[in-house]
């Protein structure tokens, strides 16, 4: 059985990783949930933060287990929050490596309201502050802001497996993708 190694813990990046790649590369695989070092702030508040965190968590597991673990999947999702044309709002980063091949993508993105931008300007994190605003518990590890906001008819992890569905392009069609 081929190994999933993830750059987290949190259930809800870890189900959506192992949920696409089990069903795109029609395989079982053992996952492997690493609590590794994102090396950027755990609240990001831009793309290239947040981008960088995503890698970041990949390279960390690749130093841990790639000795020992050569043909694995490693996965790591990044959330955070910029300020966009119209306005801040939340996203992730998916970086994907398997054997020499990268694929980063970012998700779709969720506008916040100026109130809870600004929690985080002042060095809250959003599953903190969401936490706060809708007497929840933990949201992070559920369906997240993006489930707050849209009634949970979308949620978190909704949204990260459609990010990391697109990421799994470059593996499906790797001679379209090189250079």
């Amino acid at each position: 059985m081929s190994q999933l190694i993830v750059g987290s813990t949190n259930p809800v990046k870890v189900n959506a990783i192992a949920v696409v790649l089990c069903d795109m590369l029609e395989s079982e695989f053992e996952v492997i949930a690493a609590s590794v070092p994102s090396g950027v702030p755990d609240q990001p508040m831009n793309e290239e933060t947040t981008r960088e965190g995503a890698i970041n968590r990949v390279k960390a597991c690749l130093k841990e287990f790639e000795d020992e673990s050569p043909t694995a999947w490693y996965a790591a999702i990044e959330g955070g929050v910029d300020v966009l044309d119209d306005g801040p709002a939340t996203f992730a980063y998916v970086a994907l490596y398997h054997q020499g091949r990268w694929s980063v993508t970012r998700s779709t993105s969720l506008p916040l309201p100026a109130q809870v931008y600004q929690a985080l300007e002042a060095g809250e994190e959003l599953g903190d502050v969401m936490d706060r605003l809708f007497a929840t518990e933990n949201v992070k590890q559920k369906g997240g802001a993006i489930g707050l906001f849209t009634h949970h008819y979308v949620t978190r992890q909704d949204v990260y497996e459609l990010a990391v569905s697109l990421a799994m392009a470059p593996f499906h069609f790797p001679d379209l993708y090189t250079g």
